[in-house]
């Protein structure tokens, strides 16, 4: 089993949508049982709490379902884990790297340097583009999912 877990600052917008993207792109793959996903935010504000409406608006605006996503915090055990710690900017991933003592681990990668995106996933949160979110999300997704198929031996 291959455990991914998106992170991003409140755990309401981008991780619980990239954490709904790829179980969707999962399931399409017939991968959904051999890859576990989960999400979880560098803050507490938002634990126990559904994601913004925003991310829940454009997840039913693309057909993939929200369903059992709830906000909570990144703990030290996710390190232990997860295979794969994926934060969504920079900011996220130096918070990751310091609250599970990781200075330099290849475990815990921005999420967009899957991709030839050269830039962080923004935070819809503050700019209210959940769109480009959702867009970039999705790349990063795809993304992923290719380097998962090659690192599991899926085929």
């Amino acid at each position: 089993m291959i455990r991914v877990l998106f992170v991003c600052l409140g755990n309401i917008c981008r991780s619980p949508m990239a954490e709904a993207v790829l179980r969707e792109q999962l399931d399409k793959a017939g991968l959904s049982k051999k890859v576990e996903v989960d999400s979880a935010g560098t803050g507490s504000w938002h634990v126990g709490k559904d994601p913004h409406p925003g991310t829940l608006k454009i997840l039913n605006d693309y057909s993939i379902t929200a369903h059992g996503l709830k906000g909570r915090q990144l703990q030290k055990g996710d390190f232990d884990k997860f295979d794969f710690i994926i934060g969504m900017d920079q900011s996220n991933i130096d918070d990751i790297r310091w609250m599970l003592g990781q200075p330099d681990h290849p475990k815990i990668l921005r999420f967009l340097d899957l991709t030839d995106h050269s830039k962080d996933v923004p935070d819809p949160y503050f700019t209210g583009n959940f769109e480009e979110t959702y867009q970039l999300v999705v790349d990063g997704c795809k993304a992923l999912l290719l380097k998962i198929k090659e690192d599991g031996n899926f085929e």
